[in-house]
């Protein structure tokens, strides 16, 4: 099977975390690279954080980036409320043994692209201020994507705010940048992410299958579920589970039949205001303008768990 070249710009992050264990799982992606982008945390937790996963995982081969301190114009907002002080808070992982790469993610994703023979799928599960920066400095190299499958926004409602959602907020207009970029681009906002979710059952299954990888998730998603945002207007009877945002725009580039997508015109609201931030998506097709972005609605729930078990039983037991 030949395998697709995977950029991944992340702000570890506990969904992030799985994201970047199933991109290393995949036998169609070839991980080449991690950026990283201020978010979840603070810019240096968020890279110390992807270089203790690959550390876990065995695979510090892969070169990793520190991306932006902070956005384009606006000051850093962080969500150490729902991921912790460490930003991967609830499970014990291994110090990275390699010494940290000096290069900044912007020349590591133009020397990346520009040496490889192929177009590079880029998948940003952060704000994507790292996205914008080199779209802005590199205009020559946007042929060498393939396309960019980021984790933001919503069509219906944010999380952050009552229209936007936490990534493109912390940074609109950057991901304004990205948006009117012409690059392929697929979202994957609050409209699929709330439906993509692990139970404790699913938990359990993680846990039980007894690699170091599997039980360092399952504590993860243990302490992610403390913080998981409540169903909305819920009976007693509903069971919510964890919701797995990240992993949206990574099992998308794995295996895109998992999702229901359709084809619209989508813009960033980035006027200070109530909607600033917001991901203003041309549902009905009343714009009259092009369709820009693949957004995703729905997600097949029992293929996306069972794409998260396989992911983890990959690792070895050693």
């Amino acid at each position: 099977m030949a395998k697709q070249k995977v950029i991944l710009d992340c702000d570890p992050g506990h969904d992030d975390a799985l994201a970047l264990l199933m991109a290393l799982a995949a036998d169609n992606i070839d991980l080449v690279a991690v950026t990283t982008s201020a978010g979840n945390q603070k810019p240096e937790k968020t890279f110390h954080n992807a270089r203790k996963l690959l550390a876990l995982a065995g695979r510090e081969d892969i070169p990793v980036a520190m991306g932006a301190a902070k956005p384009l114009l606006r000051d850093l907002i962080i969500a150490e409320n729902v991921h912790g002080k460490t930003g991967l808070d609830g499970a014990k992982l291994p110090e990275p043994t390699h010494e940290p790469l000096k290069q900044s993610a912007n020349d590591l994703l133009a020397e990346t692209l520009r040496n490889s023979d192929e177009p590079i799928t880029l998948v940003a599960t952060g704000p994507l201020t790292n996205m914008a920066i080199f779209l802005l400095s590199h205009p020559e190299l946007k042929s060498k994507i393939a396309q960019i499958s980021y984790m933001g926004g919503a069509c219906f409602g944010g999380n952050i705010t009552p229209q936007a959602e936490f990534n493109i907020y912390v940074d609109p207009e950057a991901a304004e940048v990205v948006m009117q970029s012409g690059v392929p681009l697929a979202m994957f906002g609050l409209d699929v992410t709330l439906k993509a979710q692990l139970f404790d059952e699913d938990i359990s299954y993680i846990e039980n299958l007894g690699n170091p990888v599997a039980k360092v998730m399952a504590d993860l998603l243990k302490f992610f579920a403390l913080t998981t945002t409540p169903p909305f207007l819920a009976g007693p009877d509903h069971v919510e589970g964890v919701h797995m945002h990240d992993p949206c725009a990574m099992a998308y580039i794995i295996d895109p039949t998992l999702f229901t997508t359709r084809k619209k015109h989508v813009e960033i609201d980035t006027k200070d205001g109530l909607s600033l931030g917001s991901t203003v998506v041309d549902y009905d097709e009343v714009s009259g303008k092009d369709k820009n972005v693949t957004v995703a609605f729905g997600v097949d729930l029992p293929r996306f768990r069972d794409l998260v078990y396989k992911s983890m039983a990959l690792f070895s037991k050693d």
